[in-house]
């Protein structure tokens, strides 16, 4: 069955939560600056693809960044860099080439916007061979420690979260006329959150007065997130803790199952994490830059407990550069830590340091610059629509393939 048309086609992989949920970001700020008027789609392309290993990916992700850290550590680096980038999507692309430009074909969006640094490629190589009239725009979801992948000069724009992300790319070969910096797409319920913490407290039926600590592992839901909980139980018995387990049913039913104080409680995979934020006066989170700065943008501090993942290493020197929380390995280090920043005026000056730190409108910039692209898009017209069905009935040709990633 075919898609529909679409205004803005979202290139993603659900190799973990964070680029989908950028697509669900933009999309939401999409709708709120056009009144509802764009249409837009999300596509896991990686799906596409008839490589095993890469079409399997959103499916062995889970295992890769808990039982096989290390294989995935090795695997980031083994490839990370330009060349080697460059050759493996050429290769990928071979089998991918059909799928990923019929899906162009079908959609016909006017812009593609891409949150997954393996994709981009594929879009921009098809978009090139058949000439498709979209543009594509890059949008970096990873603070600091960026894959080589990320760098794509052939795509329109690149946006980018940091400035540590911008200089990075601009020494890979970017140019700073394809780059702009925005702010992380955090989605605009927490930045547009008007409830005060008292109000939060009340609609999830918290105490009101008690110091309240978010406790979360990500999507995944680490194992050690027991062992933090039961430890923070015996260190602050007087605390609230507001613990999510996400996808993790069989740790969530484990706590809920041993009987937890009265002041704990229990979440499985949530929808309303900027409640449960606002209602806290910290975030205890690993560095994933999804949650990490969805706290920043509602300017809680944070304790980062820690990285899975070399992607996510540079994402605890952000936090530690710009003195916007702490990072704690340990359980016991952690406890430390909340006794720390509860501190009045450790807190207070904190505080202060968020207000200023990270744009809250990451989300709202980047649609409005995606609105821009579409300004700028030609339409190929039927002759051009036939020209492509023409080039899908034939065979791929190895020459064309190694032009396809020819940087602009």
């Amino acid at each position: 069955m075919p898609f529909p048309s679409v205004d803005i086609l979202f290139a993603i992989s659900d190799t973990g939560g964070g680029h989908r949920s950028a697509a669900v970001a933009i999309a939401a700020a999409l709708d709120h600056a056009s009144d509802a008027h764009l249409t837009w789609r999300i596509e896991d392309i990686l799906r596409l693809t008839d490589v095993p290993l890469v079409r399997s990916a959103p499916n062995m992700y889970d295992q890769l960044s808990t039982r096989w850290l290390r294989l995935y550590d090795m695997t980031f680096q083994l490839t990370n860099g330009m060349r080697r980038v460059d050759l493996l999507s050429r290769l990928v692309f071979i089998t991918a080439r059909r799928n990923i430009t019929r899906l162009l074909l079908e959609t016909r969006p006017k812009v593609v916007v891409v949150t997954h640094p393996l994709v981009h490629r594929f879009v921009c190589a098809a978009r090139r061979i058949y000439r498709l009239p979209c543009r594509v725009v890059t949008v970096v979801t990873d603070l600091v420690s960026l894959h080589a992948s990320w760098t794509y000069p052939g795509v329109d724009l690149a946006l980018v979260p940091t400035d540590e992300a911008y200089r990075l790319m601009q020494k890979r070969g970017m140019r700073p006329s394809k780059m702009q910096r925005t702010g992380f797409p955090v989605h605009p319920k927490f930045a547009d959150d008007a409830g005060t913490l008292a109000t939060a407290r009340a609609n999830l039926g918290l105490s009101a007065d008690r110091f309240t600590i978010l406790l979360t592992a990500g999507g995944v839901g680490s194992g050690r997130l027991g062992d933090l909980v039961r430890a923070m139980e015996r260190a602050y018995p007087d605390r609230q803790l507001l613990v999510v387990t996400g996808k993790n049913r069989t740790l969530r039913d484990e706590l809920v199952g041993e009987g937890r104080p009265a002041n704990s409680h229990i979440f499985g995979f949530v929808q309303n994490m900027e409640t449960l934020m606002a209602a806290s006066d910290i975030v205890v989170t690993k560095a994933g830059p999804g949650t990490l700065m969805e706290a920043l943008v509602m300017r809680k501090p944070v304790i980062v407990t820690e990285a899975v993942g070399m992607q996510e290493q540079g994402n605890i020197d952000f936090v530690l550069n710009y003195e916007l929380g702490v990072f704690c390995p340990t359980a016991e280090r952690i406890v430390g830590a909340v006794s720390d920043l509860e501190d009045p005026q450790r807190y207070a000056a904190t505080l202060e340091r968020l207000a200023h730190s990270v744009p809250r409108d990451g989300a709202a910039e980047i649609a409005h610059l995606v609105i821009e692209q579409m300004s700028l898009v030609r339409d190929g017209g039927p002759t051009q629509i036939r020209r492509v069905v023409s080039f899908l009935r034939r065979r791929p040709r190895i020459g064309g393939l190694r032009r396809m990633f020819r940087r602009k």
